[in-house]
């Protein structure tokens, strides 16, 4: 028996959640893959799992392990691909990143990334927690605003703006607001976030809206504002179309916050892999130009073709 039986299964447990789905992934029986983790646990003298009859989660130990094990197949798949020649992208790819920009720009991106490297498994995670990508098992984690977990390396993808705007026929009839506080006698589309931020005097500062219409999701919130329903606040990219071709126009420009910066993450090594090197180049080449460009009503879920 290698030392080395059993860290595969390992691996797969953390990032499929149950034996079962990891046998799946691994095309092996759920038998083989309960008796390679009983056989790892023995060898290495400790508890690697946590079982309960719904779930599987990791120890201390076992995520330190695993976070090793991950190293060691990158490693080794690294090593096979170019003793036969092959170039290409092996082994999984695990992506956690927030719903918008998941949604509209991160997943477009990974499709591509995956369509060009057949052999590489893409899984893409959408959730606006922070993820610990180091316990949960990710490569890669896209984040917006400042980042101070010094177990990640941060590389630089652009940046993102709020822009407080409505469309010309609602200013026409309610008035542009000059200041801040000029927003309490105006309709605000509220979304997801609870407060909307602004910056005067050098210092962020924010408004809480309160208005008759509420939604949880960006280009709603968008759609309602070029219909003329009120005043909203979104991230430029949802709102970008519209405010070049007319149809939504700023306000309170002077007060707008400062940029957002968004980010790749991925775990600290001395060797990173290509398969993630790769996937962050490609975000770097191609998500700055995207945010700019904005959505159009295409780009929507659930839109007509």
């Amino acid at each position: 028996m290698s030392d080395w039986d059993g860290l595969e299964e390992l691996v797969a447990i953390a990032e499929n959640g149950t034996f079962a789905a990891a046998a799946r992934k691994l095309r092996r029986s759920t038998s083989h893959v309960s008796r390679a983790i009983a056989q790892l646990e023995h060898r290495t003298g400790t508890t690697l799992l946590h079982r309960t009859t719904r779930q599987v989660s990791l120890t201390a130990a076992g995520r330190e392990l695993t976070e090793r094990a991950r190293r060691i197949i990158d490693e080794r798949d690294a090593a096979l691909a170019v003793a036969s020649g092959d170039t290409g992208l092996r082994g999984s790819l695990r992506i956690t990143c927030p719903t918008a920009l998941g949604e509209y720009f991160i997943a477009p991106l990974a499709l591509r990334h995956a369509m060009a490297n057949p052999s590489l498994d893409v899984t893409l995670d959408f959730s606006n927690r922070v993820v610990d990508i180091v316990a949960e098992g990710f490569d890669v984690a896209i984040r917006t605003g400042p980042q101070g977990d010094l177990r990640l390396a941060a590389h630089h993808l652009g940046g993102r703006n709020l822009v407080t705007c409505a469309a010309p026929a609602y200013l026409a009839q309610r008035g542009r607001p000059a200041e801040i506080e000029e927003l309490d006698h105006h309709d605000c589309l509220v979304g997801s976030a609870d407060v909307w931020h602004f910056r005067r005097h050098r210092a962020e500062t924010t408004y809480q809206p309160q208005g008759r219409w509420r939604c949880n999701n960006g280009p709603a919130v968008t759609a309602a504002a070029v219909a003329g329903l009120g005043i909203c606040q979104v991230p430029d990219f949802y709102a970008a179309a519209a405010l070049t071709q007319g149809r939504l126009e700023p306000v309170l420009e002077a007060f707008r916050a400062t940029e957002e910066a968004v980010w790749a993450m991925h775990p600290r090594r001395r060797l990173v892999p290509r398969k993630v090197t790769d996937f962050i180049a490609l975000l770097a080449a191609e998500l700055p130009a995207a945010m700019a460009r904005g959505l159009t009503p295409a780009d929507h879920p659930g839109a007509c073709p």
